[in-house]
């Protein structure tokens, strides 16, 4: 006969609100690098290259929560510096809604990651 692993607790209720931060803005991180790639142009390879990093960063940072890894404090940080840039690159183009939609999502979801890494905001 065999033992019944003990049923995992739910994620937090802050775990579940960062998981869904992250996926807002990988969704939308991802939307604008799409944006940006229809667009063209040398000049946005900063931009592009911060929202990849964004967008993968974040993608990762919530699979690691919802796995609850031993390393998802680490992430969190790390996604949180991410968001960050990401954040500083879509402000560089003020004047594009989706831009600025992205900024926000990013800086959201730095706020609720590095609360979840138990930094000071």
């Amino acid at each position: 006969m065999t033992q019944q692993q003990p049923a995992t607790e739910p994620l937090s209720k802050e775990m579940q609100d960062c998981i869904q931060a992250c996926m807002a803005c990988h969704g939308v991180c991802e939307e604008a690098m799409s944006a940006c790639l229809q667009r063209g142009g040398e000049a946005q390879t900063r931009i592009m290259r911060a929202l990849l990093d964004c967008s993968e960063m974040t993608r990762m940072c919530a699979d690691m929560m919802m796995r609850r890894s031993p390393l998802h404090n680490e992430m969190c940080m790390m996604c949180a510096q991410a968001c960050d840039l990401c954040a500083e690159a879509c402000m560089s183009m003020p004047e594009d809604e989706l831009m600025t939609r992205c900024a926000e999502a990013c800086r959201r979801c730095s706020e609720m990651c590095r609360a979840m890494a138990g930094a000071p905001m």
